[in-house]
């Protein structure tokens, strides 16, 4: 694979002089194309051997453009921090928005490829991490982003005299450690794992660039050449797209009248229709009871902390449904320092200009802590699915992408659990009632809820299709049956106690 990249390929002085005004002019142009019109985000990450050139390809490149609009990242070990959230939990962190670009250095292939050349991991760890990659890569190329990767290749010698060379220059001596001797010693399955990384992971919408990197001019303007053309495809097929979609809108009889599509009402039985929303509990038995399930989530959690355990409980149901009533039946079992609530509505314009789970990975909390999210990523395959604030395109791969960013969480040993409460219709207008006639309740109540109301059925069957998908054996859905709050409430907290104390029973057994 990598012989193409050992033919010694140069670019003379003279050559290089003549060639860069023009494109450096052109580099420039391209991000003001992409700024003035931001309709996606730039990813470009470098990989290779050791003295290669990455960093001074960065280098450079920041020269060249305007720095404002770029962003530079480079990975070095995990903090405490990062190592207490999910691995891809900093990446996503630092993802830029539309209209910019990022450069990134020992990003998300640095460590499965150091592993797996130290053998810490098999082959097939080696394999499942790629896999990873390739979901992650996908799900950002899907919402629209332009990855470019480059790797930078030197033979064994090459590397080797690069190597001396920074060493000898006080300069660059700093850059030279026993990590990177350590490497050149084992060249030989540095570079196999390089090769059954790029042969796993370069596909056409995340490709790999190999380039030669023992002359510097040759390199530089190999990248950046690359570079500005494939921003200059992505914006005019961006432009096609966008066309396309505007023309397709225009012509939809369903979007004549300017508001989104409403689903057919379906006869047919949804997973809410068969919940038997008769149960009830009295209050006397109640308040029993729920004080044993706080003093029993209480020790729960104290346990987990101590094992740095981290949890999140997801929030989802029908508007008046008793979600804040049964997350502050939870909180108030819990330490006020142990735990983050976070409302969700509208994305912000900073959380729109990136993919739609970038503002859910920002808020995951360190071990040892519970994130409640009052509303969630789930607003993608509902409100957005239908209001027609999402393209069916995209509403339908979010189920994909859910079930991979929960399995991620779940893989890094963070406690799942997802709620969906249910109240009939008839009860909801009673609450409406009830919240309009009080005036400490009346904020609750808006014009979008009864709004929501007259779409009762569409959403019904979405939520049957979110259960349907995204309801797995890692990650299940808990359906609260909240007509009546006594029992939802304490449904709600029995299920979090067993989630708990089954995820601590695992941890014990060491499995």
């Amino acid at each position: 694979m990598f012989e193409a990249a050992e033919l010694g390929r140069r670019v003379s002085h003279e050559d290089y002089k003549a060639q860069v005004p023009a494109l450096r002019e052109e580099l420039l142009e391209v991000q003001r194309t992409l700024r003035a019109d931001p309709r996606f985000p730039v990813i470009i990450l470098f990989g290779g051997v050791d003295g290669a050139g990455k960093s001074e390809s960065v280098n450079l490149l920041s020269e060249w453009m305007d720095p404002r609009w770029l962003i530079t990242r480079a990975y070095g070990p995990a903090s405490d921090e990062e190592r207490e959230r999910p691995e891809y939990w900093r990446f996503w962190r630092d993802l830029p928005p539309r209209g910019r670009i990022g450069f990134f250095l020992s990003a998300w292939y640095s460590n499965p490829i150091i592993d797996r050349v130290s053998r810490q991991t098999t082959r097939a760890d080696f394999g499942e991490r790629l896999q990873r990659i390739i979901e992650f890569e996908r799900c950002l190329t899907d919402d629209g982003a332009l990855i470019l990767k480059f790797w930078m290749h030197l033979n064994k010698d090459a590397q080797r005299a690069r190597l001396k060379k920074l060493e000898k220059d006080p300069l660059t001596r700093w850059r030279v450690r026993k990590e990177q001797w350590r490497n050149w010693r084992r060249y030989g399955r540095f570079v196999d794992a390089a090769e059954e990384m790029i042969k796993g992971t370069s596909l056409a919408n995340a490709p790999w660039t190999i380039v030669e990197g023992e002359d510097d001019r040759y390199r530089t303007l190999t990248v950046a050449t690359a570079i500005r053309d494939a921003i200059r495809r992505h914006l005019d097929a961006s432009a096609a797209s966008s066309r396309i979609s505007k023309r397709s809108d225009a012509q939809s009889p369903a979007l004549a009248d300017g508001k989104p599509s409403r689903r057919a009402a379906s006869s047919q039985p949804t997973i809410l229709s068969r919940l038997d929303m008769s149960q009830r509990i009295k209050p006397a038995p109640y308040e029993t009871r729920l004080e044993q399930l706080q003093g029993r989530l209480n020790t729960l959690h104290r346990k987990a902390q101590r094992h740095g355990t981290s949890a999140i409980l997801v929030f989802e149901g029908s508007d008046a449904a008793g979600k804040g009533g049964a997350i502050r039946r939870i909180t108030a079992a819990l330490d006020a320092r142990a735990y983050q609530v976070i409302p969700i509505a509208a994305p912000s314009d900073e959380e729109r200009a990136q993919h739609y789970l970038w503002r859910f990975w920002r808020h995951l909390a360190r071990g040892g802590r519970i994130t409640i999210f009052d509303r969630s990523w789930y607003g993608r395959v509902l409100v957005e699915r239908v209001e027609g604030f999402a393209s069916a395109d995209e509403w339908m791969r979010g189920y994909a992408e859910i079930n991979q960013f929960e399995s991620q969480l779940v893989a890094d040993g963070i406690i799942l659990v997802k709620y969906w409460l249910q109240v009939t219709k008839d009860e909801q207008l009673e609450r409406f009632h009830a919240r309009q006639n009080a005036s400490y309740k009346r904020w609750k109540l808006t014009d979008e809820d009864w709004r929501n109301r007259e779409k009762w059925d569409a959403y019904a069957q979405a939520v049957n299709d979110m259960v349907e998908r995204t309801s797995t054996r890692q990650a299940p859905w808990t359906l609260v049956e909240a007509n009546d709050k006594y029992f939802a409430r304490l449904k709600v907290l029995e299920t979090v106690c067993d989630r708990f104390e089954a995820h601590l029973a695992k941890h014990a057994r060491g499995q």
